[in-house]
């Protein structure tokens, strides 16, 4: 049975952009996604320090995969 995706979205200045950043609650607990929207795919923007890995592209962090396989079971 999926679960339910359950998160809190901020809005983050950084530089002269603004990151989205998903807090995922529940099943999810622990995992935070930033997103940000650039003019052109090769844009240079301000890397804040807080930033992570980047995840675009991978399936596992959907929405839909994440109801089916929670951060909570991930190894």
């Amino acid at each position: 049975k999926p679960h339910i995706v359950e998160k809190v979205r901020y809005t983050v200045p950084a530089g002269r952009n603004m990151f989205e950043v998903d807090e995922f609650l529940g099943v999810n607990s622990g995992l935070r996604i930033a997103e940000i929207e650039l003019e052109k795919e090769n844009e240079e923007f301000e890397r804040p320090s807080w930033l992570g890995t980047e995840v675009s592209g991978d399936k596992r962090y959907y929405n839909s995969m994440l109801s089916i396989k929670p951060y909570s079971s991930w190894k």
